[in-house]
């Protein structure tokens, strides 16, 4: 099976300057390693999209917010000050950005949209059982604001449409970034079609300090989230019961029709901003687990790759994550040295402990864990 990834060059346009964590580059030197390593022959084939719409963005922003972002980046691509009542995103100053053009970021955000759009058409439409978008997990934009480096949320506009406007009636949205992805979560709170699950660093200690595992949702949609706290420093083995006594039962019970995936690399050990554990092998595990619960409950995937604060390490771990999808045969070693505090999962005793709390709060709206 040839597997279609998503990606567009002009993703590198989606850059907040020297000395701020998100830098563009990160889509030029992926595509690179990803060629290299994979050469496409029959595995993949990389495919280019169009941008979103304004329709597209209205189904997830307001218009005020659509037209203010717009607004704004204009005008800070020509140097000038763009002031508005309503609030903007906590962005570090855009004064520094390296190419001189901060107008291309909202540009790129617009294509991000565009592109998990074209792969929901390909699952639903396409027939095709997964499809991969490299860029984008912009999962802390919310309606009418935005924060985390992010503007306009493409997972949550894909499970929109997902819904919306095709048709699919229950979709899993499942969180691996390090950070818990609050905006997504505020877009579904309520809805019982779309069953979030987010497996995130103790909000204690990270941003955006929210995602406890008594948060489970309001109205009609209470037990449909499902935060997974993971202990400072987890590791594979606490990812892997994660997804053995989490993730998989409620994705048998919830029979979705579609599972949307995002998160990239800041769980490893050496992110710069995270205090997480996993090992390359972790992210070649989740890549994994993603093809063999896709294939057991017989649904499609959208698997979003974004994220990740340390550039020497992303491109290994995107390209582990690539190789547990597609099943593929290839070595992938750390690329840093592996400090002996990580060389084996010393908080699985503590991640039990969340996991058999979050099973007591939430056997009441699901029988796998009664």
């Amino acid at each position: 099976m040839t597997v279609n990834i998503l990606y567009r060059e002009e993703f590198r346009e989606y850059d907040f300057g020297l000395g701020h964590p998100f830098r563009g580059d990160r889509y030029e030197i992926f595509p690179k390693v990803l060629k290299e390593s994979v050469p496409p022959d029959g595995n993949y084939r990389i495919v280019a999209c169009e941008s979103g719409t304004e329709e597209d963005l209205r189904l997830i922003c307001s218009q005020e917010y659509i037209d203010f972002c717009r607004e704004y980046f204009k005008a800070a691509n020509l140097g000038e000050t763009y002031s508005a009542s309503m609030e903007f995103p906590r962005f570090q100053s855009l004064d520094n950005l390296p190419r001189g053009r901060p107008g291309k970021l909202e540009e790129a955000a617009r294509m991000m949209i565009g592109q998990v759009k074209t792969a929901a058409d390909m699952v639903v439409n396409g027939g095709e059982e997964m499809v991969i978008s490299i860029g984008g997990n912009l999962h802390h934009a919310k309606p009418n604001y935005g924060e985390g480096f992010c503007i306009y949320n493409d997972n949550a506009f894909v499970a929109k449409y997902l819904i919306e406007k095709l048709g699919i009636e229950r979709v899993l949205l499942l969180d691996t970034d390090a950070h818990q992805g609050n905006g997504t979560c505020e877009y579904f709170y309520e809805d019982p079609r779309v069953l979030f699950i987010d497996t995130h660093q103790d909000p204690t200690t990270l941003y955006p300090g929210i995602g406890f595992v008594n948060d489970i949702g309001g109205g009609e949609g209470k037990g449909y989230t499902v935060n997974i706290p993971m202990p400072v420093y987890a590791g594979i083995d606490s990812y892997r019961m994660a997804f053995e006594q989490v993730v998989e039962p409620l994705a048998r019970e919830f029979r979705p029709q579609v599972i949307i995936r995002n998160g990239g690399s800041d769980p490893h050990f050496a992110d710069g901003l995270t205090n997480l554990g996993l090992p390359i092998a972790g992210f070649r595990m989740i890549g994994d687990k993603m093809r063999l619960l896709t294939q057991e409950v017989g649904c499609n995937e959208i698997d979003i790759i974004g994220s990740g604060y340390n550039i020497q390490v992303l491109p290994s771990a995107w390209l582990a994550i690539v190789s547990g999808l597609l099943n593929l045969g290839i070595e992938i070693e750390e690329p840093v040295p592996v400090p002996a505090t990580f060389e084996q999962d010393a908080v699985v005793d503590e991640t039990e402990r969340v996991i058999q709390r979050l099973k007591g709060i939430l056997k009441d709206y699901w029988k796998c864990f009664g």
